[in-house]
């Protein structure tokens, strides 16, 4: 009996690419020999032709199956709507836009049949991108990893394959800010990289804009590590210090007659608490809007429609 691969692909607003992009995936797929495969598209809201185009893909090809969103959810809960719908043996994900092209997909099942329970694309280069998005891909990732308190592989994506096993446990941790990539690491499954050039988008405008990005970013440090409260931590030692080595100096100066106004220090020393006390509200707020998200219990995403289920 043949094993099930599930392609799990999120889409928003990707009518110019979704022709080229499903006939690629579809052959990159076909070409697996000894193995069945589905295709699952998720629908996150897309406001343009792109459902239509699902509906039409679905009718003629029973292996593609599509799931509607009521509204755009985001691109991670796009992606583990697909893995709670996914049947496979491994789950692979990958993105619509062709950046990460489908016919790497082979390496990936490659080194799942080796033994590895997890499968990265790692990129080596990045076509078609601004130098802006490269250095702020290149400071992040870096960042990221060092203050995460798990592993992260540097320069990747959620472009990867999915044990079974791996994907159960996905589907138990139903935190509402996911970073798929930062709970790969903390599972701790044998994880092997796949290295490949990054291509051009084929057709289209990304869709993660800035504001997304950091986004993503403050969910990656936030949902993975405490350092950020340790650096305040750290750094109302370091100013209190400062604080206590300029009170030590403004005595001496007393001491030695030298004149300043007494108000000087007074006022510095009360925007220096002001601003202190407003950074540690700030992280304090982070945390605990996290935890009221949570607390809620909302669902992750809504399903408006689905295709071939």
């Amino acid at each position: 009996m043949n094993k099930l691969l599930s392609l799990i692909v999120p889409v928003f607003n990707e009518e110019e690419v979704l022709p080229v992009s499903y006939a690629r995936m579809s052959a990159a797929m076909q070409a697996l020999t000894g193995y069945d495969y589905e295709i699952i598209y998720v629908n996150d809201g897309s406001r343009d032709g792109t459902m239509k185009q699902l509906r039409a893909i679905a009718k003629e090809h029973k292996e593609v199956r599509v799931i509607s969103f009521s509204r755009n959810f985001g691109h991670q809960l796009a992606v583990t709507a697909g893995m709670d719908n996914a049947r496979g043996d491994a789950l692979i994900i990958i993105d619509a836009d062709l950046q990460d092209p489908p016919e790497v997909i082979a390496e990936l099942v490659k080194a799942w049949e080796n033994g590895a329970d997890i499968a990265y694309g790692k990129r080596l280069k990045r076509e078609g991108e601004t130098v802006f998005k490269k250095l702020t891909a290149f400071c992040y990732y870096r960042l990221l990893n060092a203050m995460s308190a798990y592993p992260i592989p540097l320069d990747t994506g959620d472009f990867r394959l999915l044990d079974k096993k791996v994907a159960d446990v996905f589907l138990k941790m139903r935190e509402h800010n996911r970073f798929l990539r930062g709970m790969s690491g903390w599972m701790g499954f044998d994880a092997v990289p796949i290295e490949f050039v990054r291509n051009e988008r084929f057709a289209g405008k990304t869709k993660y804009t800035l504001k997304k990005m950091i986004r993503l970013a403050m969910d990656g440090i936030i949902g993975f590590s405490d350092r950020p409260l340790t650096l305040c931590g750290g750094f109302g030692v370091f100013t209190s210090i400062i604080a206590g080595l300029g009170l030590i100096a403004l005595i001496v100066l007393a001491c030695c007659g030298v004149k300043f106004p007494a108000w000087l220090w007074a006022v510095d020393g009360v925007v220096l608490l002001q601003g202190l006390t407003f950074l540690f509200l700030c992280i304090q707020g982070a945390y605990m809007n996290r935890m009221y998200d949570e607390l809620k219990q909302r669902p992750l995403y809504i399903v408006a429609e689905e295709l071939n289920f």
